[in-house]
């Protein structure tokens, strides 16, 4: 009998998850009594709004089939869901030459958009804004499906706002997340229009991951959608989600697309060969809430505007230095200390986890950036995080 090796994946090699690498230096900090204040947890805590719940909960007793069937492309247990939930984020009605489609969240969408533009049948050139940012766009679309990824560039001196210049011909999709995790930078008008203009000139089609918008602090802040149908032959989608708009929806798993017919009816094709819908339940309780509970919204908008305010200025008082002012959403970025605990910080990484051991405070390293968040009770916690920075004394 032939020994065979043992089996071995057959992943393409990568790296540790960065948030699996934190938690498990966290976890084994605590391990050792140091009490940790998470600055690093990006999902708001608790449940989701009671108004969503009562309504999910109801929706679940239903005796209607309509409820309980495969929803697909659409959303039978919730009459018109996408068109309704992506019009109470939007200031301006997108009109009728757009398409909606109902999703299961952002996330599990991600994959789809480079298929939808071609990814099967050629390679193609994708632009994301993933440096400092949110991974998975670059995961699925370099890694997994072997797509020839560029990221803009994202720094203080642009203000984490890429340029259309930045665009290089041949660029055949951008992937984009405005307002921008982690640095809570928001896309102006005039910004986005710029933006839409060079696509349209360039052929380029243009996705924007929305999740952040409800939490827009900043009377500028604008959806790609508002511009983006101003421009008759832009090929654009943007998709909005029920996961932090309903206080804690994370686990939801709701949201819709809008966007251009030709666009979305190719998401649509992917996604209707791949996926089954959402849970009807779950969206008729997030899309009462958006009807129907403004100022349950607005009031956790405001808890996270307070917090953020609160933490700049503990963490600016101390010596730290923003990266940029956070216009929408949790998060703060920050540029990474030179020097911490009076000895030099090779990188944010280094900076994070001597922190980590040395104060408890958790944040998510984007080297040469590190992200804090105030999902966490920062109001509560201020004098210890006062305290840590202060026993830190860093410097630049």
């Amino acid at each position: 009998m032939i020994e065979r090796p043992l089996p071995v994946s057959r992943l393409p090699e990568g790296g540790v998850n960065l948030f699996q690498s934190i938690k498990a230096v966290s976890t084994e900090a605590e391990s050792r009594g140091i009490e940790l204040i998470r600055l690093s947890i990006g999902q708001p805590q608790g449940p989701a709004l009671e108004s969503a719940r009562r309504a999910a909960s109801e929706a679940v007793l239903s005796e209607s089939e309509s409820m309980h069937e495969y929803q697909d492309n659409g959303s039978p247990g919730v009459r018109d869901f996408a068109k309704r939930f992506v019009r109470a984020h939007l200031r301006v009605p997108p009109g009728e030459n757009v398409d909606y489609l109902p999703i299961p969240g952002i996330k599990p969408m991600l994959g789809l958009i480079p298929l939808a533009s071609g990814a099967a049948e050629k390679p193609l050139s994708i632009a994301t804004t993933t440096k400092p940012g949110y991974p998975t766009p670059r995961d699925w679309a370099a890694t997994y499906l072997k797509q020839n990824v560029y990221e803009v560039p994202l720094n203080p001196e642009n203000a984490f706002r890429f340029s259309p210049s930045d665009l290089p011909p041949g660029t055949d999709l951008v992937m984009m997340n405005y307002p921008h995790n982690p640095t809570g930078q928001i896309a102006t008008y005039k910004w986005l229009a710029e933006l839409c203009q060079y696509a349209q000139d360039h052929n380029i089609r243009l996705f924007n991951d929305a999740a952040y918008i409800a939490l827009s602090h900043n009377q500028d802040s604008r959806a790609l959608a508002e511009s983006a149908i101003m421009f008759s032959r832009l090929s654009w989608a943007e998709a909005f989600s029920a996961s932090k708009l309903i206080g804690n929806g994370t686990g939801w798993r709701v949201g819709a697309i809008v966007g251009s017919p030709d666009f979305v009816k190719d998401i649509g094709t992917i996604k209707g060969n791949t996926d089954s819908g959402f849970a009807a339940p779950m969206a008729a309780g997030a899309l009462h809430s958006v009807e129907n509970d403004r100022e349950g919204i607005e009031a956790n908008r405001q808890i996270y505007e307070r917090r953020l305010r609160i933490l700049g200025q503990i963490l600016t008082a101390n010596g730290m230095q923003p990266a940029v002012e956070p216009g929408a959403g949790f998060f703060t970025l920050w540029k990474s200390p030179r020097t911490a605990f009076r000895e030099e910080m090779r990188d944010a990484r280094h900076f994070n986890f001597t922190m980590i051991e040395k104060t408890g405070i958790v944040g998510v390293h984007f080297n040469p950036y590190i992200r804090y968040a105030v999902c966490a009770d920062v109001e509560g916690f201020a004098d210890k995080i006062d305290a840590a920075f202060k026993k830190a004394s860093v410097s630049y």
